[in-house]
């Protein structure tokens, strides 16, 4: 006599299936419980999964290391007056690296900027010039003041790995813009990959076909894989062709015995895809096409801002192609080439921002006059922020008390500032905003309910921003 053994979901199926089975599967889909259950964007909504889209596609820079808010845009007189004194707020002062100094004032000079009189350091003189068009979050706040859980959170919205970041939601809810470009691209420094390595940029639970792809624009090879190598002569377009039919064949009927699995999903969807790209991706990454005028703008006749600017540049030809959600990635990990600065904040802060400030201004001028800052979001973010007392002598320790983030186009009210942190720029206290908030609000501008946009994983609905989470109104249109 001969056995026929099934897996789980075939025995389930069969012996409890039928009728019941799919009054099951319906009912698990009402209820919001399968994977593919989710709605669709609505035309009504402009794109939008629950109201009106504001938004559709976005940037986000991020400032990986800890950018010094004290040193940018946090202008503090009370810090600058009491520079060189003992810190003492009437409570107990701690350092994550090493023992708190003495007060210590920004070696940048401060001015007001703009119709809106916004407080900027001379370290972001570009930047300056676009206040008023930025609203700033002058409160955020984090949970840590350690680098890996910190990057975690203000991109995942949890302090360990596993869950996945913003760009993965965005691209499980809303989906694509184009079938021939990915949903989620990440352009990393080109020095390397930023603290967690692929881990901030992962869909995590979600389906793999959500994690960001990632584009090394400087490199030889932008796109691991996508191309077979030069030594390999004897591919030919026709037999390259004929060997993605047979693998697409193969693969489709493995995953008819093993459906569920998002790895296969996303493997035959990254096949399909990478054959697009090979067509479309080698646009995206000429620059040849610009004008002189706008390489020159972005810094890239220049090498201190060549790299960044590249990235900032190729970000905007993403979005113009159809490209939903583009995070550009500013120092990798590790105690230097980023904006982890320990030692000296004058030397370290001015090196990381020379390279950094054109490029930002310049994809934000860039974007308005093009028209496509109406419906593109710019996030300019980092981890946390640094102490307002030194750090050995000149420097500053990670501070997660108070940092600051800013954001401009599409929803936002330009010139808006949110939040204020205490007299020395240690602690937020008026209007804190965690990470929470920031991606609560840019889901409400993409046309997103923060809290109804879930995942049914291990038993609870998962969300980006978890129980927490308030739009932030006061910044809008």
């Amino acid at each position: 006599m001969s056995l026929t053994f099934f897996n789980r979901r075939e025995f389930l199926w069969r012996f409890g299936g039928g009728l019941g089975g799919v009054a099951m599967a319906h009912l698990f889909g009402t209820q919001g419980l399968l994977a593919d259950s989710l709605a669709k964007p609505n035309p009504e909504f402009n794109g939008g999964l629950h109201h009106r889209a504001k938004v559709k596609r976005v940037i986000q820079l991020f400032m990986n290391g800890g950018a010094s808010q004290c040193d940018l845009f946090d202008y503090k007189p009370e810090l600058i007056k009491r520079s060189g004194q003992k810190f003492d707020p009437g409570e107990r002062v701690e350092a994550t690296t090493s023992s708190p100094g003495n007060l210590m004032k920004s070696p940048y000079e401060w001015k007001q900027h703009g119709a809106s009189g916004r407080w900027v350091s001379s370290a972001v003189p570009h930047i300056a010039k676009c206040v008023d068009d930025l609203a700033f979050l002058m409160a955020m706040t984090s949970k840590t003041n350690v680098h890996g859980p910190g990057v975690y959170l203000q991109n995942t919205g949890f302090l360990t790995p596993g869950f996945p970041c913003m760009g993965a939601w965005i691209s499980y809810g809303l989906g694509n813009l184009t079938d021939n470009l990915p949903t989620f691209v990440v352009l990393p420094d080109s020095r390397g990959l930023p603290y967690n390595s692929k881990g901030s940029f992962s869909s995590g639970f979600l389906p793999v076909a959500h994690q960001g792809t990632i584009i090394k624009a400087a490199a030889q090879n932008p796109i691991e894989d996508l191309f077979p190598p030069g030594s390999a002569k004897f591919i030919t377009k026709k037999s390259e062709a004929d060997g993605l039919a047979l693998l697409n064949k193969l693969n489709r009927e493995h995953l008819a015995h093993a459906q569920g699995d998002s790895r296969l999903d996303a493997r035959i969807a990254s096949y399909e895809l990478a054959a697009k790209m090979q067509l479309s991706a080698p646009d995206v990454l000429n620059l040849g096409g610009e004008t002189e005028a706008t390489k020159k703008m972005y810094g890239l006749d220049e090498k201190t801002t060549e790299d960044f600017g590249r990235n900032c540049l190729t970000a905007r030809r993403l979005l113009e192609r159809g490209v939903r959600f583009v995070q550009v990635w500013s120092g990798t990990a590790g105690a230097a080439g980023n904006w982890d600065n320990h030692a000296d904040i004058s030397k370290e802060l001015g090196s990381i921002t020379s390279a950094t400030d054109k490029p930002t201004a310049a994809l934000i001028k860039d974007l308005k006059a093009r028209g496509m800052l109406e419906d593109t979001l710019v996030i300019w973010t980092t981890e946390f922020g640094r102490m307002p007392f030194s750090q050995s002598s000149v420097g500053r320790d990670h501070n997660g008390g108070t940092f600051v983030s800013w954001m401009a186009g599409a929803g936002i009210k330009g010139g808006a500032a949110y939040g204020e942190s205490d007299e020395w720029s240690w602690k937020s206290t008026k209007d804190k905003a965690y990470c929470y908030d920031l991606h609560a609000t840019i889901l409400h501008l993409l046309g997103i309910d923060h809290e109804k946009l879930t995942f049914r994983n291990n038993g609870a609905n998962r969300r980006l921003t978890d129980v927490h989470g308030e739009v932030i109104r006061e910044i809008l249109t």
